[in-house]
């Protein structure tokens, strides 16, 4: 899916010049944690919506979102 982002696949249809690269966990990357800490109270949410999430109510507040308030397919998108 990222290959394909990068190769024009998104909506701008860009080429986009990023690359994957695998790193191990052991490195301890500042960045690695903040992805950790943003996405673990994100999936926590969308796997149980009716459990408090302390974390997540600070981030939703952070979400782009229509007029309406909509967050989904806004700054809020899941992917199957």
């Amino acid at each position: 899916m990222f290959r394909r982002i990068c190769d024009g696949g998104n909506a701008f249809g860009h080429w986009l010049p990023f690359e994957v690269v695998f790193v191990d966990k052991k490195q301890n990357l500042p960045g690695l944690q903040l992805a950790d800490l943003v996405c673990h109270p994100i999936g926590r949410h969308l796997l149980n919506p009716q459990q408090k999430n302390r974390a997540y109510e600070v981030l939703e507040k952070k979400f782009w979102c229509d007029d309406g308030g909509k967050l989904e397919e806004y700054g809020l998108k899941t992917f199957p």
